[in-house]
């Protein structure tokens, strides 16, 4: 196994500002008590596993009352799959595994919460909980359970600990694999009426499928080639097109070299794109959900990048815009998942690009969070639990993923 020790790129003046070590540690417990992001993810952490539910479950904090969180309880209304596979993803990054780690306990606990669910979903159709009408729900899409799941499900696999347990893991990581194919759109997305950013449900699918062929997990081939022109159609530059109402739209689909063509509406309002004769469910939200997105499909390879080079440029280059990284306009749990997909991408590739964003990101979620280590949407996705879990991810992307992202032994 690789040694657990990884160095973290020194980034800029924001991220000298905040004191980045030059090496750090993949358990935040071994980190540097100086180091401002340890000590803001070990906070973070120390709160999220306070309030884990006697099942091993977290629940969406608060819904969508105030932007001042003070005073505020847990919901009351149960806790359900997708809020508790987000915190689980912030444990299992942050060095505790099934078996080790300072809150393996309780990553034990919220692994089975999951699997239970999954186990008792039925075959057919792609819902993994019958628990519906969540925050994260009507934000990401009625299905985001299952795809943050499959996703969660994917970095697992093979690091349980015993072959049992491994064995479960594959069961139902294979079960949600099929369901998101089943499930994936005649256009190639994921983009399911009845959520604000379907888009970034779209991306966890991808994502999930993806992290899953890594695995050796049997990926239908075609559902990637799908979501990969879907993709590359909506990222093509926009045409002198008239957009719904007259407006300028931020994201717009090309003619995909003749294949389909599109017409974009954002906003509040919905994006319709006609691919072969097919027309997409609804999708919503503003560009930076959309172009992050786009990034992260784009990127994932060095042949990828090498391949995509000019749209993944552009992108780039929208992210010196202040205004476009703000997104909606206040930061909400759809802008944490942006940036995270954005990060990911990135770092990827490196380079001072990587290393200005990572600084900057650093800096401007460090600032956000509260006096309890938690941090909190403005928008939207409100719940603390959703946005701590993003917010730890997101200040953690530097940190090697290896164990938890390439082949191991399995069974």
């Amino acid at each position: 196994m690789r040694s657990n020790r990884v160095r973290v790129l020194v980034t800029g003046a924001a991220a000298i500002a905040i004191g980045i070590c030059a090496e750090t540690s993949v358990s935040v417990k071994s980190s540097s008590t100086h180091d401002p992001v340890s000590s803001a993810v070990e906070r973070g952490l120390k709160w999220l596993v306070s309030v884990q539910g006697k099942d091993g479950g977290w629940g969406q904090d608060g819904g969508e009352t105030s932007y001042v969180r003070q005073g505020e309880r847990l919901e009351s209304n149960g806790n359900d799959v997708a809020n508790t596979a987000v915190a689980a993803e912030a444990l299992l990054h942050t060095g505790s595994t099934p078996t080790s780690g300072p809150y393996h306990e309780s990553l034990q606990r919220a692994v089975r919460f999951i699997l239970e669910h999954v186990e008792r979903s039925p075959v057919e159709g792609l819902a993994v909980t019958d628990l519906t009408g969540t925050q994260i729900e009507r934000k990401l899409g009625p299905y985001i359970d299952t795809f943050l799941t499959s996703k969660l499900l994917a970095d697992l696999d093979g690091n349980m600990g015993d072959a049992l347990a491994n064995a479960r893991v594959r069961r139902s990581l294979e079960k949600c694999v099929a369901k998101v194919e089943k499930g994936q759109l005649k256009d190639g997305s994921w983009n399911i009426a009845g959520g604000w950013a379907p888009i970034l449900g779209t991306s966890m699918a991808s994502q999930s499928l993806y992290m899953a062929q890594v695995k050796d997990v049997p990926v239908n081939g075609r559902a990637m080639d799908r979501i990969d022109f879907y993709t590359k159609l909506t990222a093509a530059p926009p045409p002198p097109a008239t957009v719904a109402g007259g407006a300028s739209a931020g994201i717009s689909s090309g003619s995909g070299g003749g294949v389909g063509t599109g017409v974009v509406s954002l906003g509040a309002t919905t994006m319709a794109i006609t691919m072969s004769g097919e027309v997409s469910a609804a999708s919503a939200g503003v560009s930076l959900y959309k172009r992050a997105q786009e990034l992260e499909q784009l990127s994932r390879t060095p042949e990828d990048r090498k391949k995509n080079e000019k749209q993944i440029s552009a992108i780039k280059a929208q992210l010196s815009d202040p205004r476009f990284v703000t997104g909606f306009g206040s930061i909400g749990g759809e802008e944490f998942f942006s940036y995270l997909n954005i990060s990911d991408s990135l770092h990827r590739a490196g380079g001072p690009e990587w290393e200005r964003w990572n600084g900057d990101m650093k800096a401007k979620i460090l600032k956000m969070q509260n006096e309890d280590g938690t941090w909190a949407g403005h928008h939207c996705i409100t719940g603390r639990v959703a946005v701590t879990s993003a917010a730890i991810l997101m200040l953690v992307a530097d940190r090697e993923k290896t164990f938890l992202t390439t082949s191991v032994q399995k069974r």
